[in-house]
């Protein structure tokens, strides 16, 4: 009898621990980052869709801006993409894509299959920028305030649950810079 309640107690300890595991699996996407309050980092990054083109940090400054961090090689960034599309008709800043560790082909045709709701695209395929904004894997999306600085942090993918909070986020970040 004591030989079977063994394995019948490990089976139920781990069941309970999966359950507080999958309980506690969306506070990932509520990790503050460290540069919460700091400028974004300076860059210069080349477009995705023309590589003769680069994009500093400098011009986006003067009104807010969301980057959304997405690989084609990332699945979770094709479950959040009905969203991402949906933001990028919703909102009245720049939705800024950053393509982070990727081929600039794969990304492209990526693009051409599922759709482009961003208004443009910084390639990284280096990934050095997503590093000095402290990414940890895509999908991730970033609030910029009209300063520059950081102001939240979205880790994983937008979700039903968290879109409403980004565009509340984004419409407060827009009245503070007067637009």
């Amino acid at each position: 009898m004591t030989r079977m309640l063994l394995p019948l107690g490990i089976f139920v300890a781990l069941v309970v621990l999966l359950l507080a595991g999958l309980q506690t699996a969306d506070q990932r996407q509520v990790i503050d980052s460290p540069l919460i309050g700091k400028p974004v980092p300076d860059f210069s990054l080349p477009s995705l869709h023309d590589e003769q083109r680069t994009v500093a940090r400098a011009e986006l400054l003067g009104r807010p801006f969301v980057i959304n961090v997405w690989g084609s090689w990332c699945p979770s960034c094709r479950v959040e993409h009905p969203l991402i599309t949906r933001m990028g008709q919703e909102i009245d800043v720049p939705l800024v894509g950053l393509n982070w560790k990727d081929e600039r082909a794969d990304a492209l045709r990526w693009l051409s299959q599922f759709g482009d709701a961003w208004d443009f695209h910084l390639f990284d395929n280096p990934g050095n920028f997503g590093i000095d904004l402290g990414v940890y894997g895509a999908p991730e999306t970033f609030l910029i305030d009209h300063m520059g600085t950081i102001r939240h942090k979205h880790i994983g993918p937008v979700t039903a649950q968290s879109y409403d909070d980004l565009l509340e986020r984004i419409r407060k970040l827009k009245i503070e810079a007067g637009s």
